[in-house]
């Protein structure tokens, strides 16, 4: 009895090593895949980056590659004014959402509001991309044509990312320690400023964290925008003018892009994944350590 007591911390000692070790490879191996896929992408983009001039993919006259024209600004532009509106949309919805279900809403109607984020985040986007072009593009078209517009694309786009951002949300305002909740309640303070000074700062490191995933789907969302946007290369004059994203742009040339023209697209695509890498170095320097009790 006695030696099963001395071994039982040798065990778990081992135990805690293999699974260190496992979970060391497991991380090792995700690593290795993003890299081999951003390394295969700077490989596909190299002969367009080598084949034409920078300034080009800004300057040039317009988007016709097969006339050797490469100016990527007016999908650049549709891609941020798109992603901007829509994350703006999805990071205010979705923080009240939380606030509602963390701090407002009694336990079942909280409970059975989360289920519908949950259902309305496994939602397939081309289902989100139908409904927008069955249901909001003519609505839009109603107020100024032709509907297939930025704003619908926003919409569309928004509604996507309002769950991503309202369920990482709603996690990390239930992980803020209970003390600070009810020490906030014994001074007295009023609910809306307890979840103001005290949950929000507490639960910034997750808040910034759910903000960036709903960036990175914006920025990568292709066949709901593809479907509402409208797919005209141009920089949008107005919220009611058509757009084409670098996503799409991707999506709808790929099949038949040959030479410089293909690698052209992977310039794109690298372009996309830089400017997430961006946003993720902005969020690491912007997120402290999450307060423990």
């Amino acid at each position: 009895m006695f030696q099963s007591v001395i071994d039982s911390p040798r065990r778990h000692g081992v135990i805690d090593v293999r699974l260190r070790r496992t979970l060391w490879g497991v991380a090792g191996l995700a690593s290795s895949i993003i890299a081999v896929v951003v390394a295969v992408v700077a490989t596909e983009a190299l002969p367009a980056l080598r084949g034409v001039e920078l300034p080009r993919f800004l300057n040039d006259p317009s988007w016709h590659p097969t006339n050797q024209r490469y100016n990527l600004a007016p999908m650049i532009a549709g891609t941020f004014l798109v992603a901007g509106g829509a994350v703006a949309l999805g990071t205010l919805f979705g923080f009240l959402s939380a606030i509602f279900c963390c701090f407002y809403a009694p336990p079942r109607l909280a409970g059975l509001y989360r289920g519908v984020m949950e259902l309305l985040a496994g939602i397939p986007s081309v289902i989100l991309g139908l409904w927008g072009l069955t249901t909001l593009v003519p609505i839009v078209a109603a107020i100024k044509a032709p509907g297939f517009s930025v704003l619908s694309a926003t919409l569309v786009l928004g509604l996507m990312i309002v769950p991503t951002i309202g369920l990482v949300a709603i996690a990390s305002l239930q992980s803020v320690p209970r003390s600070l909740i009810l020490g906030a309640e014994a001074l007295g303070l009023p609910k809306w400023l307890t979840v103001v000074r005290i949950a929000f700062p507490a639960a910034r490191s997750g808040l910034i964290a759910s903000v960036v995933l709903g960036i990175g789907r914006a920025l990568g969302e292709t066949m709901a925008v593809m479907m509402v946007g409208g797919n005209i290369v141009q920089v949008p004059e107005s919220l009611f003018a058509p757009v084409r994203t670098l996503a799409a742009n991707i999506a709808l040339e790929i099949p038949y892009a040959e030479g410089l023209h293909r690698s052209s697209l992977f310039v794109s695509g690298l372009f996309l994944t830089l400017v997430i890498l961006v946003v993720l170095c902005i969020a690491e320097w912007l997120g402290p350590e999450p307060i423990h009790d």
